[in-house]
């Protein structure tokens, strides 16, 4: 049970594709308890958990961020090498998004409420940044938080002078540890919003805080975090965020009664009477239940690419998002190049068409880093000299070996050193000791003063009237006079 008398906070873990599965959890957070959004005191996110908290924060609506998730996977399904084709461009598409979808005021809107996760490329520590001067700091974090090095380019993008790379390397569920965090995360784990398989198996590790489950879901899943499957699995990924988004607020007594957002507002004229089913009673959208509709309307929502279960717990807007992004285009040429012979016939092409669609996404690739050259040439210099750096004092260490350090060990005399008789009119009978030294320095120049010390040279009558010792345990120099040698 979760008091909200002493705030909250809401944490999205990154999860590449799989971030439909946030945007199902954001939709039933809006439509059954839009209070836990509104009244949150931080909201976290790393990689597309960012991307999602940023959407919640800014108020941007979730069906147009859920068709965007959607086309991005169906552009990247439809290249042989999938994302890690040159001519896709994830940085850009993202980029593109931000700035069409996030309002002017966006910064803030998220100025101490959104951080944002991210981790430094200089010593891999992980920062949060909260705080936004402009629009585009605050694209310019989410694109820092989204960046998979070498997935998404070589050379990392910088906010603020500093270099960034993805939130998720470092920290990928953000202050998960606090009592008062609902965590979310689209693998089955420990967090308070996440898929709850049927796996008997209780071991679970954890990948920069986000704990995962070791099963085969959490498997599959993690493969498609950075491969987009199908957009019918994405939308039931979506849905089952929603579900499962539900499910906690039922569990914590958390849902509103009605609490409909103004983003999924639904304009029905006529809604059937709910039916007697656990799902109708849960649901707000009952009134399409499979067991109110007619037999006509019934066999049409049969025929749409998602389930029909789908329908009766996602809002209409999003799920018209997910129905038009899952639907295939019918044309002929789509259909063509959909047959096994014209898809093997791609694949056997590709070592004469990649080299040319390589090189023209080179050369766009290049027009957009022109102003960034200047920076990131000075950057990679710099990197070089560090790594030039620590492999050159590695390699000095292994060939080079180390000298071992003199010991001198300290003998005991019998008589003065040749460099004291020279200074044997400025000693006594008495022991001195080296304060005295300071006054014979700055007295050496007064006639007076050694006219004095002359005295007591006179009853110094050799250097070997006086014995020097020196012992391990004293580094100073012992002077004894003749009569304290004799006792």
């Amino acid at each position: 049970m979760w008091d909200l008398d002493r705030g909250w906070n809401l944490s999205f873990a990154g999860c590449g594709f799989l971030g439909v599965y946030h945007v199902g959890v954001s939709s039933c957070l809006q439509e059954w308890a839009p209070r836990l959004i509104s009244g949150a005191n931080k909201v976290y996110g790393a990689s597309a958990g960012a991307l999602n908290a940023a959407g919640l924060v800014c108020g941007c609506s979730l069906a147009k961020g859920c068709e965007e998730v959607m086309e991005v996977a169906k552009e990247a399904r439809k290249r042989n090498l999938g994302p890690l084709h040159p001519s896709f461009n994830l940085i850009k598409i993202l980029k593109n998004g931000l700035y069409r979808h996030l309002p002017e005021n966006a910064h803030e809107l998220a100025t101490g409420k959104l951080c944002i996760s991210l981790t430094r490329v200089s010593d891999g520590e992980n920062v949060l940044v909260s705080d936004f001067n402009s629009k585009e700091e605050l694209i310019q974090a989410l694109v820092c938080s989204a960046f998979v090095p070498i997935y998404c380019g070589l050379i990392p993008p910088s906010f603020r002078g500093v270099r960034y790379v993805d939130g998720g390397i470092s920290n990928n569920l953000p202050e998960y540890n606090l009592k008062n965090t609902i965590s979310i995360s689209p693998f089955s784990g420990e967090s308070d919003i996440c898929p709850r398989d049927n796996s008997t198996n209780f071991h679970e590790v954890r990948v920069t805080n986000t704990s995962i489950q070791f099963n085969l879901g959490n498997l599959y899943r993690l493969t498609r975090a950075l491969f987009p499957p199908e957009p019918k699995v994405l939308g039931d990924m979506c849905h089952q965020g929603y579900n499962d988004a539900l499910r906690f607020l039922k569990d914590n007594h958390l849902i509103n009664f009605p609490s409909p957002s103004d983003d999924l507002h639904l304009t029905v004229q006529k809604i059937s009477p709910r039916c007697a089913s656990p799902e109708c009673l849960i649901s707000p959208w009952a009134g399409k239940c499979e067991h109110n509709l007619k037999p006509k309307e019934l066999e049409k929502t049969t025929t749409c690419p998602l389930d029909k279960r789908i329908m009766e717990k996602l809002p209409p807007s999003m799920y018209n998002a997910l129905q038009e992004a899952c639907r295939e285009n019918a044309g002929l040429y789509n259909q063509i190049t959909s047959l096994l012979p014209m898809r093997v016939a791609s694949y056997l092409v590709m070592p004469y068409t990649l080299p040319v669609e390589s090189a023209y996404s080179v050369a766009l690739r290049l027009v957009d880093w022109f102003p960034d050259i200047p920076d990131d040439v000075r950057w990679m210099q710099q990197q070089l000299r560090s790594v030039a750096g620590a492999v050159f004092s590695q390699a000095k260490k292994r060939l080079i070996p180390a000298r071992p350090p003199v010991r001198s060990t300290l003998k005991k005399c019998l008589s003065l050193p040749s460099q004291f008789h020279q200074a044997s009119s400025y000693l006594s009978a008495n022991s001195f000791s080296s304060v005295d030294l300071e006054g014979w320095v700055f007295d050496f120049s007064s006639n007076s003063t050694h006219l004095r010390h002359q005295d007591l040279t006179n009853k110094v009558s050799s250097p070997e009237s006086l014995k020097c010792t020196f012992t391990l345990e004293d580094s100073g120099v012992d002077l004894n006079s003749p009569s304290d040698l004799d006792d």
